[in-house]
């Protein structure tokens, strides 16, 4: 199974950038869609976005679209979260997930089987 750790998180002001990073070990990346989730406190997990193993797909939730951009470097086995013009609304925990077979898609948080840890994002108003 895939093993994987997100990084990027932090502190920024409304209007900030930051970029997430979910790189993997184990199998390799490229074989799994990729989907970026998060939960701020009291609130259920959320599908952010989403990417295709081939990276030729990608979906966006509503609240983040034209904002947010996933990608991903399968060369270095790692997805990316670029998060332009963030809100205070952003605040959260922010997790990169994978579904449980190869070359599975889904934009639904329980069709996600394999998690990492979560980093912190909080947008100061």
């Amino acid at each position: 199974q895939v093993q994987l750790v997100e990084s990027g998180g932090g502190l920024v002001q409304a209007g900030g950038s930051l970029r997430l990073s979910c790189a993997a070990s184990g199998p390799t990346l490229s074989n799994y869609a990729v989907g970026w989730f998060r939960q701020a406190p009291g609130k259920e997990r959320e599908f952010v976005a989403a990417i295709t193993w081939s990276g030729l797909r990608a979906d966006y939730a509503d609240s983040v679209k034209g904002r947010f951009t996933i990608s991903r470097d399968n060369a270095k086995n790692t997805v990316y979260l670029q998060m332009n013009s963030l809100k205070p609304e952003d605040t959260a925990v922010y997790y990169c997930a994978t579904p449980a077979i190869t070359f599975a898609y889904a934009v639904s948080v329980d069709r996600y089987k394999y998690w990492g840890q979560g980093t912190q994002v909080t947008v100061s108003s």
